[in-house]
């Protein structure tokens, strides 16, 4: 379905796009049950409450499992290199500010081989979302150890289970600097796509770690299991979103784990910094009158 866009935005009572609109003619090819599934659609019901068309959306995807929505989400999408979704959104948002930048990564992608990304993203706190998919497994390799594996976790690549304390990604986002951090599970899109929603209305930069079950290679972190261990922060009373010592007590829980909102403050963005981009996005800018000789010459 397409739609006339307006100046700058797609007016409420014009707005008729359902979630299904946002399907592309590809079917997702992700395994029966995945966890990939309830992200997908919780993302495309998202899209839908806040009014948001396809064109004003850019989704960069990294490597791996979740990377392959590339082909079933209909909006801008960008199909980086591992561990590389993160800069090249980076480089998407500053060039067009206006868009809805979204990053999709899973575990691996995210806080291992682009790890050091993920830290100076958060610190930056540049306005954009970015959405973990966490199995806690390699996947899409066939079942290797991730990151966020936990200890004693079996693998075809550590058959004895895993050694190493797991990586905790909204620990790591809390410490990093990001102002909205929260995690939600695929099996509950209703609340998944609330704090998709959530995420993308911060100014700032916003972090979701989902558990998303990889029905193929993990059967210890299974539906059930996280159906069984968690439970949501939004339900407890008098809890402080501001208050980043509690959201940092909270995010190292592990008998329960909680999903919600960890934190979420406002500071200043990146963007606020960049005087060329003050008036208009860079992409609006006309740099066919722009002579660079004299430049050029100081060099050579």
């Amino acid at each position: 379905m397409v739609m006339e866009k307006t100046k700058n935005k797609t007016s409420k009572e014009n707005y008729n796009l359902k979630p299904g609109d946002f399907n592309t003619e590809r079917k997702p090819t992700w395994c029966p049950g995945c966890g990939n599934y309830g992200i997908w659609s919780s993302l495309k019901k998202t899209f839908v409450k806040l009014y948001l068309m396809p064109h004003e959306i850019l989704i960069v995807y990294g490597i791996g499992c979740s990377g392959n929505g590339a082909n079933f989400i209909k909006t801008y999408a960008f199909h980086t290199l591992h561990g590389r979704a993160l800069p090249v959104a980076t480089g998407a948002k500053l060039t067009n500010h206006k868009l809805n930048v979204i990053v999709m990564g899973g575990d691996g992608d995210g806080v291992d081989i682009g790890g050091n990304h993920f830290m100076h993203t958060c610190r930056r706190n540049i306005n954009m979302t970015y959405l973990l998919h966490n199995n806690k497994v390699y996947g899409l390799t066939t079942g290797q150890t991730a990151p966020t594996s936990d200890r004693g976790f079996k693998t075809k690549s550590t058959p004895s289970g895993v050694l190493e304390k797991p990586v905790n990604p909204v620990l790591l986002a809390l410490a990093s600097g990001a102002t909205y951090v929260a995690r939600g599970f695929s099996g509950d899109t209703s609340h998944l796509s609330e704090i998709i929603k959530k995420a993308i209305k911060h100014k700032g930069f916003s972090f979701i770690d989902i558990l998303q079950p990889c029905v193929t290679f993990n059967k210890q972190n299974t539906y059930d299991f996280y159906r069984e261990k968690i439970y949501k922060l939004d339900e407890i009373k008098g809890y402080d979103k501001s208050d980043l010592n509690e959201a940092i007590k909270r995010s190292m829980e592990e008998e329960k784990i909680p999903i919600g909102i960890f934190y979420q403050v406002e500071k200043p963005l990146y963007e606020d910094g960049l005087k060329q981009i003050e008036r208009k996005p860079l992409v609006d800018h006309i740099i066919t009158d722009i002579d660079i000789n004299r430049l050029l010459n100081n060099y050579y």
